[in-house]
């Protein structure tokens, strides 16, 4: 038997059979599924160079789309089970708040087992290509874009976060201050001092806007220990 895509709604107070029932299967599978991940990327502008200096703020929220094609066109004469009708409108209750959870219900959409993406609907475009006599949609065409859903804590947990766990270089902007840097970092700000010496600095008036400073392991300053 194959196997077909299927959305399963995750919030159990958001079922509500048969407007949104707790599993949508795709009557054809999809030919593609697209995938986007992106990434906040700074820039800060420093007088005199011509390009500014780029920074990796942080992740972006992934999105997968999917285009599921409804038929009903091949349904026996005078036996409609209006099914397009009934897809479309289980598709697009995805993106709409829900009577007891006042939210846009969380799914994972799954295909096999090598495809599971855990997200919350962010569009639902429905386009109907083929209607019978009185207007009733025979045929149309789904797209749908998920944001991926995820905890803080699954996230922390996928990451393995130290504090830190390799040298890294930012850019000191107008008002940013050792100690502030070395809290952020390090979990403390005495440890501005470590964080000078490591830049060479004798002064903390010394760290001016424009430079780039050096944000060493926890190790590498002998930290680790005392945070």
């Amino acid at each position: 038997m194959d196997t077909h895509l299927t959305i399963t709604v995750l919030d159990a107070d958001a079922i509500d059979p048969p407007r949104l029932p707790e599993r949508i299967e795709a009557q054809y599978n999809p030919s593609e599924l697209s995938l986007e991940k992106g990434a906040q990327i700074g820039e800060h502008a420093i007088p005199g160079l011509d390009s500014g200096l780029l920074q990796f703020v942080g992740g972006q929220t992934q999105k997968l789309s999917v285009e599921l094609t409804l038929d009903e066109a091949s349904a026996p004469a005078g036996q409609p089970d209006k099914g397009v009708e009934r897809r479309m409108e289980a598709l697009y209750q995805l993106v709409k708040v829900q009577p007891r959870t006042h939210a846009a219900p969380r799914v994972r959409v799954s295909w096999g087992p090598g495809f599971s993406f855990k997200g919350i609907a962010e569009s639902v475009t429905r386009k109907t290509t083929l209607f019978d006599r009185d207007g009733r949609p025979l045929r149309a065409v789904v797209t749908l874009v998920f944001r991926e859903y995820r905890t803080l804590q699954e996230q922390l947990e996928e990451l393995n976060l130290q504090s830190p766990d390799r040298t890294k270089v930012t850019v000191l902007r107008a008002g940013d201050r050792l100690d502030a840097l070395a809290a952020r970092e390090y979990g403390t700000p005495e440890a501005w001092r470590a964080l000078a010496a490591a830049n060479g600095l004798e002064d903390p008036r010394d760290a001016v806007p424009g430079m780039e400073l050096r944000i060493p392991p926890a190790d590498a300053l002998g930290l680790r220990g005392r945070l």
